[in-house]
């Protein structure tokens, strides 16, 4: 992940995988929590802070790979990190609609476990140039799963947040206004949702690529 071996690179580094997952580690905690003592109703009220959070922090990992901190492509990196966010801030936080559907479980609990994951293998990665090879495949595998049940939900969210979307006309511009200009949040959440046909095909595929590149390395070591 790291593109350079400098001790300042690395310090922030493992800070910011280490502060993200703290945030993910609260998200699984209080989505388990709450469906065991309140429902899935009750999950993205309880969880709604440290969502925002933890994802919203992800920006930053942009800026890494543009100004070269990581090697992680942004052609990989942008897309992904873009319908999380937009799902968070777009979807979750816009219409308190969508707030109350089991599809949130199904996508937090997807996403929680996979970033968790993620930043623990990164983080030692950074702060300690070692990491497990029990979480090495757990970097590499999870996804297998976790990526389907991720996705299906994401997709599914938007679908439900189309008619109040709508409804609403929240985000919308029309005309006659000053730009001379007209803007419908709509057909923009329309136009995610067919990304995702070629999008997640693609990115499954990248994925799938980029774990055995990592198992036959580790293997090999």
């Amino acid at each position: 992940m790291t593109a350079s071996v400098s001790p300042m690179k690395r310090l922030y580094l493992s800070l910011y995988n280490f502060t993200v997952l703290f945030g993910w580690l609260q998200v699984l905690f209080l989505v388990l929590k709450t469906l065991k003592e309140m429902g899935h109703q009750n999950v993205y009220s309880v969880a709604q802070k440290p969502l925002l959070f933890a994802q919203t922090a992800a920006i930053l990992e942009i800026l890494h790979g543009l100004v070269g901190i990581v090697r992680s492509p942004i052609s990989a990196t942008l897309p992904q990190i873009s319908s999380r966010l937009f799902l968070v801030w777009g979807i979750l936080w816009s219409f308190p609609e969508t707030q109350t559907h089991f599809l949130v479980s199904s996508l937090l609990i997807s996403w929680s476990i996979t970033e968790i994951i993620r930043y623990s293998f990164f983080g030692l990665k950074e702060a300690f140039s070692f990491s497990p090879s029990w979480l090495l495949w757990l970097r590499y595998s999870t996804f297998l799963v976790l990526y389907p049940t991720g996705i299906s939900s994401e997709v599914g969210l938007i679908y439900i947040a189309l008619p109040f979307i709508k409804a609403s006309e929240k985000y919308c511009i029309r005309m006659p206004n000053t730009w001379n200009s007209s803007f419908d949040y709509f057909y923009i959440a329309i136009v995610a949702l067919a990304i995702y046909v070629p999008g997640s095909p693609h990115m499954y595929s990248y994925m799938l690529a980029q774990r055995k590149k990592a198992l036959a390395k580790a293997k090999a070591a």
